[in-house]
Parts: structure tokens; C-alpha cells; sequence
């Protein structure tokens, strides 16, 4: 059995998936919305403590088996860079990360846990050269998230970042797609090649951003903006389009992000284009949301399916349906061999 959990900013998620052969078979999963703070921004233990109560429980209702868990770091607060090396061997690379890790990082190596993985050996290029992506997170955040599912009782075994997650539940074999996930705070962006992730980009323009919108046009409170962007979204035809006015310029921003990540992906990495938007995320569901970023991004856009990987008893697959999209990282932590 392996278990995922993804502390989100309005909503915690959880998975367990027991591993047959090479596939995976759903055992168990839970949502709950959340009111309070992340485990960055509490202030005090007595916050923290909140935070580990709702996860416990959230644990119990979704009877889920084992204590021990994976959890992820948000992007938000995560460092990630491309570099590149000469053609060295994987241990040359260890220690060459060591070194250059430290330019690459805005805080002192003392105080980060850095990883790296190899993207790819170029060898027909000139010079050839080895593309690493280097990870690195403040040690304290990672102890923040630790001491948070152990004062709900559990055990965290590993941790590691959402678009690491993401990539491994919803990208496909052979491809190189864009990868997008709409939080409530932030919107991440990543370019995925063969499941590898390869670039990552993070924007503060998302989900809260989208409602903030809303309720400045129409002059509504944001809970009533909340609700307006998920009975309407994009559409032109409801409420004589102010909704889709009021978001417009809003999703319009994130577009650009993601064709800036596209076009650096391109040039400055040499990378080929991707193939396809896979939209993960809350915000993801709103009405006419694949429709209108189609036309922007002039490629396929759809939308995730965390679970296309994944058995699923069929009533419970339906019940899952609409959530789908917001158990992305949390299917593919539980994914992770530990």
C-alpha cells in the first residue's frame, strides 16, 4: 500500500493505492475543504495542531490502512532550474551539483535540501552536454510539512515537490506535454518530456485570483464570486457574459504564462513542442475553460484524469468524476515506489 496526501490551500486530498504487478488499484480516497492555514504560514503549534486534526480525521473517514504517507512541498515554495553539464558520468554529476548548486539557490545550501535528476544526455550537440534538473527546498518548510502529518499521527517517508507528482499521474508515455495546475493561490506550469519533467514555472495568478475578479466587477461579496465562477466560468452566454468578462483578462494572464514557458522551453532548452495542456487543479473545472484556452493556446487542452492509470471500482469512479482533477498530486505521491 502506498498513500499519498496533498496539503492544499482550501483542500486537503488523500489516496491509498495497492500496486498489482505493474498497475495500481485504488483502495481508498477522501476530500476536505480547509479553512485554515498551510503548515508555512502558521503562526504557532496550535495552528499546526489544527491542521494535523483535520488530516487525521480525513485519514479515519477514508479508512485508509497504513500510517505511513508522501507528502508534497508546494511549488510556491520550492526552487527549480534546468542546468547543464559536459557530458559527465552520474557520479561526476553528484559532485558537480554539489558545486553548482549553491549559485543557482536564492538561500544558503546549508539551510536546502537540493536533489537532482538528469533530464536527458545530448550527445549530438555542440558541445554535448548532460541537462539536470536541480530541486532544492528550505529544510525548515520540509519540517513544517513533517511535523504536520505527525501530529495527525502519521509518518511522512517521503516528500517531494506537487509538479514531480503531477507528472508522474498524468503524463503520458512518448509525449511532451504541457502540464498546468490551477491552485487557489498559484498556477503552476510545467513542460513534462516522456514523464520526465523537464521545466517548471510557478505564476501567483490562480484560482483566488479568478474570484478576486468576480466580485470587484459585479460588486459581490467573494463567497457569492466563488460561486458565480463555478456555476459560470468562461461562459458567454450566462448572465450576459459578465462573468466571463470579469475573468477574461484574469485567464488571459495565464495563457501568456504558459506560451512564455512554452517559447523558453523551446530556445532556451531546445526543446520540442508540446503535443498537448493537461489542466489539473480546482480551477480547471470551470465551465468553457477547455474550450476558450483551446483557442488561445491553439493546441488540445483536457482536462486531468489522475485515475486513467489507475482501477477504479466503477461506482466509485463515478462519485470520483467530479473531483477528479483535484486528486492529481495526490494520486501520483502514491505512485511514488517508495
Amino acid at each position: 500500500m502506498s498513500v499519498g496526501i496533498d496539503i492544499g490551500s482550501k483542500t486537503i486530498k488523500i489516496v491509498e493505492l495497492e500496486k498489482e504487478g505493474n498497475a495500481f488499484r485504488l483502495r481508498g480516497s477522501g476530500i476536505v475543504g480547509y479553512q485554515g492555514v498551510s503548515p508555512e504560514h502558521a503562526k504557532d503549534a496550535k495552528e499546526l495542531l489544527a491542521l494535523g486534526n483535520v488530516i487525521r480525521k480525513l485519514h479515519q473517514d477514508a479508512r485508509i490502512s497504513t500510517k505511513e504517507v508522501i507528502i508534497a512541498l508546494p511549488e510556491t515554495q520550492v526552487f527549480t532550474r534546468t542546468i547543464k553539464f559536459p557530458l559527465l558520468t552520474d557520479q561526476e554529476i553528484v559532485s558537480a551539483v554539489k558545486w553548482e548548486a549553491e549559485q543557482y539557490i536564492p538561500i544558503p545550501i546549508n539551510e536546502a535540501i537540493v536533489q537532482h535528476s538528469i533530464i536527458e544526455r545530448r550527445e549530438n550537440t555542440t558541445p554535448p552536454e548532460v541537462a539536470v534538473l536541480l530541486i532544492a527546498a528550505p529544510r525548515n518548510i520540509i519540517e513544517l510539512y513533517v511535523k504536520t502529518v505527525q501530529l495527525a499521527g502519521l509518518n511522512a517517508v517521503a516528500v517531494e515537490t506537487e509538479l514531480t507528482a503531477l507528472s508522474r499521474s498524468l503524463a503520458p508515455e512518448g509525449q511532451t506535454i504541457l502540464l498546468v495546475d490551477f491552485g487557489a493561490r498559484s498556477t503552476d506550469i510545467a513542460v513534462v518530456k516522456s514523464g520526465q519533467l523537464s521545466f517548471t514555472r510557478t505564476i501567483p495568478t490562480a484560482g483566488e485570483a479568478f474570484t478576486r475578479a468576480v466580485a470587484q466587477t459585479l460588486g459581490v461579496e467573494l463567497s457569492q464570486a466563488e460561486e458565480y465562477k463555478r456555476a459560470y466560468g468562461l461562459s458567454g452566454s450566462q448572465l450576459e457574459g459578465k462573468i466571463r468578462g470579469a475573468l477574461d483578462p484574469v485567464f488571459r494572464m495565464v495563457v501568456d504564462e504558459m506560451k512564455k514557458a512554452i517559447h523558453f522551453y523551446q530556445t532556451e532548452e531546445k526543446g520540442e513542442a508540446p503535443e498537448s495542456v493537461i489542466l489539473a487543479g480546482g480551477t480547471a473545472g470551470m465551465p468553457e475553460a477547455i474550450s476558450l484556452l483551446t483557442k488561445y493556446i491553439g493546441m488540445e487542452v483536457v482536462i486531468a484524469n489522475p485515475f486513467a492509470k489507475v482501477a477504479v471500482d466503477p461506482e466509485v469512479a463515478r462519485a470520483l468524476m467530479p473531483y477528479a482533477p483535484l486528486y492529481s498530486i495526490a494520486v501520483g505521491l502514491a505512485m511514488r515506489e517508495a
